[in-house]
């Protein structure tokens, strides 16, 4: 009697093959994608469960789950200093760490263009699995769709976090107080800019790269250098940027906002790209900065702290909270006069994340 012969699967063909429908129609393509690019990069013991969702351990006593989900359809895909990749953990991550949680868990959905190059696929999802990987935070879980060429654009990343928020702990839009000290942690603009320069193929004497990060660590660095409740608000002023972001707080907490011009950090070669194109950086997009809206007795201890961190390194005092019945932002010029610092009209710079 013959011994039945065994499937032979010819391996995926990642440096010349591309995606088609059959990577998204649930039978052995969408297997072996699975199982050669996700499941190999991604690898964890949550993930090898192999079911449609993971089974976690219950939380640290004394903590509460928070969840933060992000979708990133960034265009161009690769840019200077990072790629939709890194970008898809480093934004919920940050968004978990926003709200002063650990973030501990990750899913992610991919939604890819058929015609994809596979190498590019691969690329994206190594660098997502490095970001995950030095963040500590695992993806545990996922999905893959295909759509028909000409309705994506490449690939869509979404990623949901899942963090633990110790009991007590209230960081919000809603808290910043008249008198509370505005911090931001870096330089902004940085993401915004690189992003545009490699879109319009723009050259600067001086390279600009995307600030991405993840930025629970500084947060947890932050936390601890203070008195629990210290610390009103953070924020990671993405979209809109920082003045956007601050105007949202302003509003949520129905509060005002007076910045110093002089002293919000810009880096040159961005200012420079910035007054080229006729741009204001103030509404550039970040993905590795946080505001963080501080009671002022705990404003010089947290900025110590900041600057102690890598990542905080340039962190600066930009203002101080007001009582405005408008909520109001504001800012004293360079020049020494006042201007509204207003929301966002527009979207100057689509596709940014």
């Amino acid at each position: 009697m013959s011994t039945p012969k065994k499937d032979y699967i010819r391996p995926l063909d990642l440096k010349h093959g591309r995606i088609d429908m059959n990577h998204g129609a649930g039978g052995r393509a969408s297997l072996q994608l699975i199982e050669e690019v996700f499941a190999r990069a991604f690898d964890n013991e949550f993930l090898r469960q192999g079911n449609d969702g993971a089974a976690l351990p219950a939380l640290p006593p004394g903590h509460r789950p928070v969840m933060a989900c992000d979708g990133h359809v960034i265009s161009p895909l690769f840019f200077p200093g990072g790629d939709i990749g890194a970008l898809s953990v480093h934004g919920t991550v940050n968004d978990v760490a926003m709200m002063g949680a650990t973030p501990l868990y990750l899913a992610a959905s991919f939604i890819i263009e058929e015609g994809f190059a596979l190498a590019d696929l691969k690329r994206i999802v190594d660098s997502m699995a490095t970001a995950a990987r030095e963040a500590g935070v695992p993806v545990v879980t996922g999905d893959t769709k295909v759509v028909e060429q000409g309705k994506g654009d490449g690939v869509f990343i979404s990623t949901t976090g899942v963090g633990a928020l110790p009991e007590g702990r209230q960081i919000g839009g809603a808290r910043a107080r008249v008198g509370d000290v505005i911090l931001v942690s870096g330089t902004i603009g940085d993401h915004g800019v690189a992003v545009l320069s490699q879109r319009e193929s723009l050259e600067f004497e001086t390279a600009i790269v995307s600030d991405t990060a993840a930025l629970h660590g500084l947060v947890a660095a932050m936390l601890a250098a203070v008195p629990e409740g210290a610390v009103r608000t953070l924020r990671d002023p993405t979209r809109g940027g920082l003045a956007t972001t601050l105007n949202e707080i302003a509003r949520q907490s129905r509060v005002g906002m007076m910045l110093q011009e002089a002293a919000i950090p810009i880096a040159p070669q961005v200012d420079a790209a910035c007054e080229l194109l006729g741009l204001d950086a103030l509404y550039i997009a970040n993905e590795g900065k946080l505001i963080a809206i501080v009671a002022p007795e705990a404003a010089d201890a947290l900025l110590a702290a900041m600057r102690a961190h890598p990542l905080g390194a340039q962190a600066a005092r930009i203002g101080v909270v007001t009582e405005d019945a408008h909520h109001f932002v504001q800012m004293t010029t360079a020049f020494g006069g006042q201007r509204v610092v207003d929301w966002l009209s527009g979207e100057p710079l689509p596709r940014i994340c």
